[in-house]
């Protein structure tokens, strides 16, 4: 019960905070047409008696973020919001079926003034913890300190003695095998089937996740170029993308973009994601021709980010399990 209190006050202080920024908040529908495309995520699929609807096959969203950007293009420049996600074959001690999504787009802005935001909201939350600090298991972060800022690529050298861009010399063709020789020269157990991302997954876990975010937030940025997900790439350097990563007490917290506007470079990311999840999980969604559309009219430059809300509560109260913070759960 008492951390159900916390959670209360950190929301309503969230929302202080972006009410002072002149941010919007807004509620985007949770049932849509493309639940998302990120190849790993899986949906739950809805059917709506509707005797106006062509196609009564609906998902919801894993994400409010293609509806979100909408808004963007249709003039809204500041918007957030607490959003029920719901990602199917989901759940750990840090995972949950249907959970809550704090998301917030800039327009104007590249990613860079989202690290900003993150940096004002931990300090908002860190408010309601009973010694000023997050804690998870064994780990404790201070957000007040000065926050610690690591590329992918140095990350990956520092904990785990790999040169990532040995693999990466050709960045939109990964070579798998210089990478699983390095991985299993530092003791990363390697699977015949694995792919270059099942490797760089395995290693994060391992070597890399559990050091990051200690003593005081880092910033995980500059991602391989084909894990750019719908971020851009690096305007000077197209090897890595505009993309970050917050990490605190060992647990992920946030992930951010400067935004793609590009409608074609969307779509083959798209039609590569969908391959991909046809491939692994004989799963496929239909792409949202709306969003693409919208992109297509002018998204303008833009940063986004989705944090947590869940796992910033259990960073506050020093829980141990998501299930620790949600009021009611799925039996």
């Amino acid at each position: 019960m008492e951390n159900l209190y916390v959670r209360n006050a950190v929301k309503s202080s969230v929302q202080v905070f972006f009410a002072d920024a002149d941010f919007l908040e807004v509620e985007t529908p949770a049932i849509q047409i493309c639940p998302g495309m990120e190849p790993h995520l899986k949906a739950f699929e809805v059917k709506l008696d509707s005797p106006l609807i062509e196609s009564t096959s609906r998902y919801l969203h894993t994400s409010p973020e293609f509806a979100m950007k909408k808004l963007l293009v249709g003039g809204l420049s500041k918007i957030f919001q607490f959003a029920r996600v719901f990602r199917n074959n989901e759940s750990s001690s840090t995972h949950h079926p249907e959970f809550t999504m704090l998301e917030w787009y800039r327009a104007g802005v590249n990613y860079e003034s989202l690290v900003e935001d993150c940096n004002k909201i931990l300090k908002v939350a860190a408010e309601f913890s009973s010694d000023g600090l997050f804690h998870y298991l064994d780990k404790i972060c201070d957000p007040r300190k000065t926050w610690q800022r690591i590329t992918v690529a140095d990350a990956f050298k520092q904990f785990a003695m790999i040169d990532l861009w040995s693999s990466l010399e050709d960045p939109t063709r990964p070579d798998r095998e210089i990478f699983a020789k390095q991985a299993a020269g530092v003791g990363i157990k390697i699977e015949t089937n694995d792919s270059w991302d099942d490797i760089f997954f395995r290693v994060f876990l391992e070597r890399i996740e559990r050091n990051i975010g200690i003593d005081a937030p880092t910033i995980l940025f500059e991602y391989p170029a084909h894990m750019a997900a719908l971020s851009r790439l690096k305007p000077g350097d197209e090897r890595v993308a505009e993309r970050f990563e917050l990490y605190v007490c060992g647990l992920e917290l946030a992930n951010a973009f400067s935004e793609l506007t590009d409608k074609s470079t969307q779509r083959l990311r798209f039609e590569q994601e969908s391959a991909l999840k046809k491939r692994l999980y004989n799963i496929e969604y239909p792409i949202d021709e709306d969003f693409l559309a919208a992109l297509d009219y002018g998204m303008p430059e833009s940063a986004g980010i989705a944090l947590g809300f869940d796992r910033l509560v259990m960073l506050t109260t020093g829980a141990d399990s998501i299930e620790d913070v949600l009021y009611a759960l799925v039996r």
